[in-house]
């Protein structure tokens, strides 16, 4: 089983839409028996909060047809590092705070989701820029990519 965990700040925009996002691909492949996926956030302030997907990130979801559950936020934790295979932050700050948190990623599991794209680069804070379609379509692209990668 391949595991993986995807992480923001907060846990309520862009991992929660990859997690989404993710599974229902691998599920529209008959893959969903070979993975297990998750989400998290590097701050504890929504987890503390008890705040749920945000409600963009729920009309985009809904919008693409992208079946989800309520997800409540929840911290990363170091221990998370040996329960997943791969953490796969959003932009280079997700990815400097995860290796805060988990500390030395000995074993390469911490990327950007977009590093296994032709084009590297940042996943935009929807939150911040209120731009949800950008955030999903790259999103989207980043799991179809990252999938390809897998089966390689």
């Amino acid at each position: 089983m391949i595991r993986v965990l995807f992480v923001c700040l907060g846990n309520i925009c862009r991992s929660p839409m990859a997690e989404f996002v993710f599974k229902d691909m691998v599920d529209k492949k008959g893959l969903t028996k070979e993975f297990y996926i998750d989400s998290a956030a590097t701050d504890d302030y929504n987890e503390k909060m008890k705040a749920g997907i945000y409600p963009d990130t729920k009309d985009i979801l809904k919008e693409m047809n992208i079946p989800f559950i309520e997800h409540i936020s929840r911290q990363l934790k170091k221990d998370d590092y040996d329960k997943f295979d791969y953490i796969l932050g959003m932009e280079e700050r997700n990815v400097i705070d995860i290796k805060q948190i988990i500390g030395v990623d000995k074993e390469n599991k911490v990327h950007r989701l977009l590093d296994f794209t032709e084009k590297p680069r940042d996943i935009i804070d929807p939150w911040y820029y209120g731009n949800f379609d950008s955030t999903y379509y790259d999103i989207l692209y980043g799991c179809e990519k990252f999938l390809e990668y897998l089966k390689k």
